[in-house]
């Protein structure tokens, strides 16, 4: 059986407060998966594929799970989010968004791109631990994911 808690999860948020409070939220959640942030889309293709300031990455693991926020500067989540799903060496990694976006388009739209879920962000903190809770129950515990 594998170490659910070595599954490492990559966070693509522009937002320092909102990357604090999920990361306050794992926390809280008692969870210690390894948490890596990026900024935006660009950092989030170079984290990836272990280019610019991320190549000393080379030969690391992938995450086993992204969250992606969908408005974020240079490269926003849904041109990332096909970027991502274009590269046969990333497309299998579940993207989960998380976003403050509730906009219908937007959800379809990731959806056609091939996300795995969309969340839009909750506007309070017990309302992120819940979110977070959740996505350990199905995505840690319960999903089996690629390699």
């Amino acid at each position: 059986m594998r170490d659910k808690a070595s599954i490492s999860i990559l966070i693509a948020d522009d937002d320092a407060d909102d990357r604090m409070l999920i990361e306050d939220a794992f926390r809280e959640s008692r969870l210690s998966n390894p948490l890596a942030f990026v900024e935006n889309g660009e950092e989030l293709l170079h984290y990836l594929r272990a280019e610019g300031k991320f190549a000393a990455r080379k030969g690391e693991r992938l995450p086993r799970l992204i969250l992606l926020d969908l408005n974020m500067p240079k490269m926003d989540g849904r041109t990332a989010l096909k970027h991502l799903k274009a590269d046969p060496d990333l497309r299998r990694i579940p993207v989960v968004v998380l976003t403050t976006s509730k906009a219908e388009e937007d959800i379809l739209r990731t959806y056609d791109l091939g996300v795995s879920s969309f969340i839009t962000k909750p506007v309070t903190f017990q309302g992120l631990v819940d979110v977070v809770r959740a996505l350990n129950s199905y995505w840690i515990e319960i999903v089996e994911l690629p390699s």
